[in-house]
């Protein structure tokens, strides 16, 4: 990878609060113009990572380099470079939405016709221009989220990052947002963008999978669900909670999963087979192609089991 085209690099990033280990020896390289989705639960170190990347948070061990720059050694150069959407954004609720552009503007020290342009490109690009007037505080959840990203993005960032963004937005407006992020990636923006929707992990070109505090696997989406050496298979059952615990309790299942009204199964192959499951009880498998949702849990059961 063209060392100038890492827009984000974390070297061996660690940060402890007293005995907890929140980020464990976190190694990353992230090119300019990808969207990079970091996806874990609650807890597992997300948040973390973002506020090291953005040095708002200093690291116990590892460095960090956002847009060339070290974060520790010159903070107020990556600061310059970055937009970072918290998960609770500061919108002022009294203002309209032209009024919140125009502070976070003057906050970046943009004016003049550069800050009218901007603001009228961003408006348009998120449908927000009928809104403008409109106070903060009286706009949907999603309108919300995107009034926020613009504010972020009115000093022409390099790179953006995103914490769990659409937490609590409708599917209409998660997926317009999402619309957004990909028109500003092929503006030359680089997304980093947590997230605990796996469905909206499949639109990243690459996806970290985090949980407690460490990064167990890290490719595309597509890569990731055919990476496991495991089959998996869809159970249908009658008594599906009875086949769980039964399945759960044979040699060489990883895991087993309710989805919706059947089981999602993973089975080692060198330890068992779907011939010597099924004769464990009525139960009708299909092999199938696991989603990101299978694969991620899957990886948590293996990293718990290790």
């Amino acid at each position: 990878m063209n060392a100038d085209a890492i827009m984000i690099r974390a070297i061996g990033l660690t940060r402890r609060f007293g005995a907890l280990t929140a980020l464990d020896r976190l190694n990353l390289e992230i090119p300019r113009g990808e969207i990079f989705g970091l996806v874990g639960p609650d807890g597992a170190g997300k948040t973390t990572t973002v506020r090291l990347l953005c040095g708002l948070l200093d690291p116990t061990e590892g460095r960090v380099e956002v847009a060339g720059h070290d974060v520790a050694r010159s903070p107020d150069a990556v600061k310059d470079r970055i937009g970072y959407m918290a998960q609770r954004f500061g919108l002022y609720v009294d203002l309209t939405v032209e009024e919140n552009m125009r502070f976070y503007a003057d906050l970046f020290g943009v004016t003049g016709a550069d800050r009218d342009q901007l603001m009228a490109r961003l408006l348009r690009m998120t449908r927000m221009d009928p809104f403008r007037a409109r106070q903060a505080g009286k706009l949907s959840g999603g309108m919300k989220q995107k009034l926020a990203l613009m504010c972020t993005l009115l000093h022409h960032p390099q790179v953006l990052f995103l914490d769990e963004p659409t937490n609590g937005v409708d599917p209409v407006s998660r997926r317009d947002f999402w619309a957004i992020l990909y028109q500003l990636v092929k503006d030359g923006l680089t997304v980093f963008v947590t997230t605990a929707y796996l469905d909206e992990a499949e639109r990243c070109n690459r996806v970290g999978l985090i949980d407690r505090g460490r990064l167990i696997r890290c490719d595309s989406p597509g890569a990731l669900r055919t990476s496991l050496p495991e089959e998996c298979y869809e159970v249908q059952a009658t008594d599906r909670r009875a086949a769980r615990e039964l399945l759960l309790a044979a040699e060489g299942v990883v895991s087993v999963e309710p989805s919706g009204n059947v089981l999602h199964l993973f089975l080692d192959p060198a330890h068992t087979s779907r011939e010597r499951l099924e004769g464990l009880g009525p139960a009708e498998f299909r092999r199938i192609e696991p989603s990101l949702e299978d694969v991620f849990i899957a990886l948590i059961r293996k990293e718990a089991a290790a």
